[in-house]
């Protein structure tokens, strides 16, 4: 039987054209009924999510780059996760609302959301997101932030109950209004406890408010901090760090260890060899007077102060009017000098900002 090849391109290339005028004419006419109630076609939901299992199998990162996902890291995971997830996956031991199951397709409750997935792969859901189910990806580019949330997830995995959900998402009573809420993770006094939170009683008014509304505004990125922000009035962004600002720093310093010493030389020298001016002329600790519109950093947290420096080398930190300044500094910086240099100022005494303050009045 001989066949012939041109009426079988003819035929093709007319099915073609009658294929792309009915989809036209779906959706230039409106024929696809995109109704929430009527829901997808049979077979539709089996394609897509499995579509996203195959995609996230082949795309997540290798799973030796997981780092440990400490306590500390959870509980701060909890956080964001109580303020900018539970909407709609709600929370271990809490029932979803009729609006989340009215949802297409309708979130999955978190205790199913987690199932037996990998924590490298978790990170990649939550970072990237999915298309065509409602779910976000990440609000900035900070890969390394998801990690907190990862760190929760796996907990859920685990079994997390009401209980240990409320003690992880427990509010401060708090006053004025907004203080609250910034509270759950700084507390009321500025610091956290947790290494991965910065402590904010060491930091200026002035300081503080340009860094809110930095994260509001998408100059600086933070996933969980432009949620945080932008959760709050813009008025109300001065006021509530005022309140952090007039806590009196206190609490211990980290020991004085020969990894810190080492940092002190760049600290308060510079690293001549890579061309790195003296970090205390801006960050203190300071002579009199002290410019509030730099950070103080004595006594912050080591492993947020690790964090930042390499954000700021790896050009990935803004909203400052210093940033190029601090880009080119932190280049410069190996990464064990980075931790020499955050284990200095972590074992900086916090109260040196008041002995400071004290002499100048």
């Amino acid at each position: 039987m001989k066949i012939d090849l041109r009426s079988v391109v003819l035929t093709l290339a007319a099915l073609a054209v009658l294929g792309l005028i009915g989809a036209s004419a779906v959706v230039g006419l409106g024929l696809y009924n995109v109704s929430a109630r009527a829901g997808h076609l049979p077979g539709v939901p089996w394609v897509l999510h499995t579509t996203f299992l195959q995609s996230v199998s082949l795309r997540a990162r290798p799973e030796a780059l997981t780092p440990e996902l400490t306590d500390a890291l959870a509980s701060l995971g909890a956080k964001h996760f109580d303020a900018a997830c539970r909407v709609c996956h709600s929370a271990p031991g809490y029932e979803r609302t009729a609006t989340m199951r009215a949802m297409k397709p309708m979130p999955p409750h978190i205790t199913e959301a987690v199932g037996d997935w990998e924590p490298n792969e978790l990170h990649w859901i939550v970072y990237e997101g999915v298309k065509m189910s409602g779910m976000p990806h990440w609000a900035a580019d900070r890969p390394e932030e998801v990690w907190s949330t990862v760190a929760f997830l796996t907990r859920v995995q685990r079994g997390l109950n009401r209980q240990q959900y409320d003690a992880l998402t427990a509010v401060p009573k708090a006053d004025p209004r907004g203080f609250a809420y910034c509270a759950t993770c700084h507390e009321k006094s500025g610091v956290s406890g947790n290494p991965h939170i910065p402590r904010l009683d060491i930091l200026s008014e002035e300081y503080m408010t340009r860094a809110l509304r930095a994260f509001r505004s998408g100059a600086r990125d933070s996933g969980i901090m432009q949620h945080a922000a932008t959760e709050v009035p813009l008025a109300d962004l001065p006021r509530l760090a005022s309140i952090f600002a007039d806590q009196e720093p206190v609490g211990d310093a980290e020991p004085l260890t020969s990894l810190a010493l080492r940092g002190r030389r760049i600290a308060m020298e510079g690293a001549p060899d890579s061309d790195v001016a003296a970090c205390a002329a801006c960050h203190g600790p300071w002579p009199d007077p002290i410019n509030p519109a730099y950070p103080s950093l004595s006594g912050q947290y080591r492993p947020y102060l690790e964090t930042q420096l390499r954000l700021w080398r790896a050009g990935e930190r803004g909203g400052s009017e210093v940033a190029e300044i601090m880009h080119q500094a932190a280049a410069r910086l190996t990464d064990a000098q980075i931790e020499a240099v955050s284990a200095w100022y972590a074992s900086r005494n916090p109260e040196e900002l008041n002995q400071v303050n004290a002499g100048r009045n």
